[in-house]
This record gives C-alpha cells, structure tokens and sequence, in this order.
C-alpha cells in the first residue's frame, strides 16, 4: 500500500462535473500497486471495475491524453495491467479538491469490522472535500480515525467511498476500509442491488399509498449546480425511486423512499417532479408553503418548523449490503434526527386540532 492517502470513490457525473470546471492542475485521482499475483488484464477492464462510472471510453480517452501512468510511464489502451504495476490515475481538478487531511472530528461510529465502517452522518457535513469545503468534511475525519489505528500514527489510511449522501441529509453511509471491500462494495452499488431506506417528510396529500418514480435524473441545463429530471429521455441518467406512505399531515405527508439507482439528488428531484418537494428543501422548493391555509396562525406554525429543521427533512434510515468479507448480507438501520422528530411531533398536533 502507498504511504499517500488515498480516497477511492465514483466515478461518476458528478465528479465530470468537477473535473470540466477545473483550472487545469493536475491532481491524483486514483493510486494503487498491484499484487504480486495480478494476472495481466487490459488496463481499461482493470479501472473500470475499481472507479464506478468509468466506462471504456472514459479511461481509454484517459489513457491517450496522458493522464494514467503505469510505473511513471505513458502506456496505450490496450496496455495488459502486470504484477506489482505502479498505476497513477491523474485529474484536472483543484489540488486541494482531492488534498485529503486528516481531522479530528467527531463520527457517529454504528457499526465497525475489518472491512467496513458504517457512519450515522450528522446533518450540515459534506462528505467529501470539493470547491468551498476542503477541511472539516465527513472524509477528513474517517481518515484521521482510520490512522489512529495504524502501527505508525504518521501513516495514511485509505479511505474507500462508494457513494455518498447531500450535505444536509442525515442517515447511514459506508466506508470501505481495504481495497478488495472498495472494489465489492462499488460493484454492488453499480449492480443496484444495495438496500437503501430513506425517510422523509414531503409537501401535499399524496393521491396514492405507495408508487414508483421513474424520470431520468441529470444536471438542469441552464443551472449546473442543481439537478433536473428529463422524462423524454432525452438527458440524464435513469432513476427509479419507490415511495410509500407513512403518515399523512393533511398538508405533509411522511414517506418511506426505497432507491433503485442512485443518482446525485436523485429524491428531492423526483419528489418534487410529481408536486411533492421535500419539507424544508431550499434548492427545490420546499422551503415555501407549498401546500396549507392562509391563515397567519398557519404561516406562523410553518416557519416555526423551518425553525426547528433548517434542512430538508430526509434521514437515510436503512443500509444493507452483501459484507465484502463474508458474503453475508447484513442491514443497519438508524434513529431519525432530533430535529426531524421535533418537526413530525409538531405536524402530529397541528393534525390533531385542526380536524
């Protein structure tokens, strides 16, 4: 293993997005050894089964612009990976975008093994160092309790990311604490077949129990920073969510969502495709009344839930995948957020007095 830091996560949409907004600076992406028992295998299938996203195309473009060295040398597309190969694979992104450093910070730690660590992330913490948030972030602080367990306190941990979840979203994520777990881990959330339960408190009466949303999901063409759905077709990515209803407020309803796919932003978008934007959405329009009365003591009662939750109301509750190590599936489920409990208490009552 390399003495860097090496965070490995998607390769994905969003992570293009980064690199055609980048100044030209090159950064490591991607750095492994081979083991010594690696049998040769064309250097696109190798990358494109440990970066998520990478399609042939991606990586042998990648190749032919230079931005992948095998033991510091150019190589072609159709270069065969060998033992104990050194494989940089560069980006254009900002150095200090993918400048990982340790921090001590505080986890909710559920659960821990060799292979895996499960974190209950909190509300307002970016998981991933980006433009504007380079310190301070969900990887900054795995990565320093990561090494706090290494033989030498000074040596970088690897940090394996699979997917990630909004900076205001609650809920579960998984970390990959080895190689062989990244590269599992990554193939199950590609393959679509990680279990993934959110909860979430939604704007409206929902007309029906439970359905399915499936509109393609991909960057609003005019504005970059925020996701659109595209029901031609014509852009985006497929995304497949199913909902089912928990609780209904009369003006809000409360949700279970169940991810097919797992596209950036992928349940605020849809939900707010069919009329029904999550609670305190800023960025799509659920921090608004949307649905209600016009009476001031409504209003009043709205802002003082946007108050209590300064978010949109969504908690990843359930996780549950195939252990890496094991091969048995395992299922983590969380408690919803103080703030979350707070807001549906106050629903609860406002239900209960104006029937």
């Amino acid at each position: 293993m390399s003495d860097d830091l090496i965070v490995e996560d998607t390769w994905d949409e969003e992570i293009e997005d980064d690199r055609e907004e980048a100044d030209g600076e090159l950064s490591i992406r991607f750095h492994m050894v081979c083991k010594p028992n690696q049998e040769p295998l064309r250097i696109d299938k190798f990358l494109m089964v440990r970066l998520v996203g990478a399609t042939r195309n991606k990586v042998q473009q990648a190749v032919e612009n230079g931005m992948i060295l095998v033991n510091k040398e150019k190589v072609k597309p159709n270069y065969r990976v060998r033992p104990n190969d050194d494989i940089i694979v560069y980006d254009t992104r900002r150095v200090e975008s993918t400048e990982i450093i340790p921090e001590d910070l505080p986890l909710n730690i559920a659960y821990e093994d060799d292979e895996v660590l499960i974190i209950n992330k909190a509300a307002g913490m970016v998981v991933h160092p980006a433009c504007g948030n380079y310190t301070g972030t969900l990887v900054n602080g795995v990565a320093y309790y990561l090494q706090q367990g290494l033989p030498d306190p000074t040596q970088l941990p690897r940090v394996g990311l699979a997917h990630r979840i909004d900076k205001d979203t609650t809920g579960l994520m998984v970390i990959a604490k080895t190689e062989k777990s990244m590269q599992d881990l990554s193939a199950q959330f590609k393959a679509h077949t990680v279990h993934r339960r959110y909860i979430a408190l939604v704007w409206g009466d929902l007309p029906e129990n439970e359905g399915t949303i499936e509109v393609n999901v991909g960057r609003n063409l005019r504005f970059r920073k925020i996701m659109d759905t595209f029901p031609d077709g014509d852009h985006g990515k497929e995304a497949i969510t199913h909902y089912k209803v928990l609780e209904r407020f009369n003006y809000t309803t409360l949700v279970e969502l169940q991810l097919e796919t797992g596209r950036t932003h992928q349940i605020r978008v849809h939900m707010k495709h069919i009329g029904h934007p999550l609670f305190g959405d800023t960025t799509y329009g659920g921090d608004k009344i949307v649905k209600g009365t016009v009476f001031s003591k409504y209003k009043q009662f709205i802002d003082n839930c946007f108050s209590i939750i300064k978010r949109q109301s969504l908690h990843a509750k359930e996780l549950g995948f195939m252990h890496p190590g094991t091969g048995e599936f395992i299922k983590f489920n969380s408690e919803l957020p103080e703030d979350m409990k707070e807001v549906l208490e106050k629903w609860r009552r406002y239900r209960g007095t104006s029937n």
